[in-house]
C-alpha cells in the first residue's frame, strides 16, 4: 500500500530529519504537502521526486525576491540606496 497518505512524523522518519525541518521545507522549499483539515499529509512518490530535484539539499537556496535582489545590487555597485 505505497500510495497511502503519510503524516509529518512519518515523512520526517522516512527522510531521517526532524518534524521542524519538514515544516521549514514546506514553507521555504516548496515541499509537496497537502493540508487535510489541520494536518499536513504527503505522498512518498511526490517526496521522492522533490528530493531528486535537489530542493532538499543544503546547497539549495530560494531565488531572492526582486526587491531584495535590487537592494543587493545597489550595495554591490557601491550605492547607498538614497537615490
Amino acid at each position: 500500500m505505497s500510495d497511502r497518505w503519510v503524516s509529518v512524523e512519518d515523512i520526517a522518519e522516512y527522510l531521517g530529519v526532524s518534524k521542524d525541518t519538514i515544516y521549514g521545507w514546506i514553507t521555504k522549499r516548496d515541499m509537496p504537502a497537502h493540508k487535510v483539515g489541520r494536518l499536513w499529509k504527503f505522498k512518498t512518490d511526490e517526496i521522492d521526486s522533490w528530493v531528486r530535484t535537489g530542493k532538499a539539499s543544503d546547497e539549495y537556496s530560494d531565488p531572492a525576491p526582486e526587491e531584495a535582489t535590487s537592494h543587493k545590487e545597489k550595495h554591490a555597485k557601491g550605492g547607498n540606496g538614497n537615490g
